[in-house]
């Protein structure tokens, strides 16, 4: 039991230990860390699922944009994600589908790769300037209008558009159809488990 709660003293100290850190870390490490963590949601986003129906599959990506925003807080989680998305725009194979270059960014998907950035900022603001928020619920609440709501926005303007320039004329409802319904229940799922892993990380008790 000793032992037990000696890891377990060892570990909460371990996480504040990394917050601590990254109040102090420079430049360059920091950069490192947020290239380390698009390089994550990468991989991540080659774990997806298409629907027959829509060419937006489900994908895992939104793990990596939730740590990002844990870890790295506000600006520097932004920052992973800005990397990821011009990492991809300069050809790095690492959306979905081992896919880059400025085609792909055009694509269907681009304007919810773009809500990533948007997403990781909000929450990284919200985890920073209100530790409250830390805790399970509020954290998965967080995370879940972040999905929900600010990466579906520029995702689903983004897509409408694609969709009209690929000369398919949508309703609202055939949009949302498309582009957001069918997620809903895979999002909140990821928003638990990223919740999950999020307060793993957190030095909040």
């Amino acid at each position: 039991m000793q032992q037990a709660l000696g890891l377990l003293h060892v570990y909460r100290q371990k996480r504040i230990s990394f917050y601590q850190w990254r109040t102090q870390a420079g430049f360059w490490q920091l950069l490192a860390l947020a290239g380390a963590l698009a390089a994550l949601t990468g991989l991540l986003a080659q774990v997806r699922i298409y629907l027959p129906w829509t060419p937006i599959p489900i994908v895992a990506s939104q793990l990596g944009v939730i740590l990002a925003a844990v870890l790295l807080g506000k600006r520097w989680g932004a920052a992973s994600m800005g990397l990821y998305a011009l990492g991809g725009l300069l050809g790095i194979p690492w959306f979905a589908g081992w896919n880059g270059g400025l085609a792909a960014l055009a694509g269907p998907t681009g304007g919810y790769i773009l809500g990533y950035i948007l997403a990781a900022l909000f929450m990284g603001h919200i985890l920073d300037s209100k530790p409250g928020t830390r805790r399970l619920l509020p954290l998965s609440m967080v995370i879940l209008f972040a999905q929900l709501v600010l990466l579906y926005i520029p995702g689903l303007i983004h897509f409408y558009l694609w969709l009209n320039l690929a000369g398919s004329q949508v309703t609202l409802l055939n949009l949302l159809w498309l582009g957001y319904i069918p997620f809903i229940a895979g999002d909140v799922v990821k928003s638990l488990v990223g919740a999950l892993i999020a307060r793993s990380v957190s030095p909040m008790d």
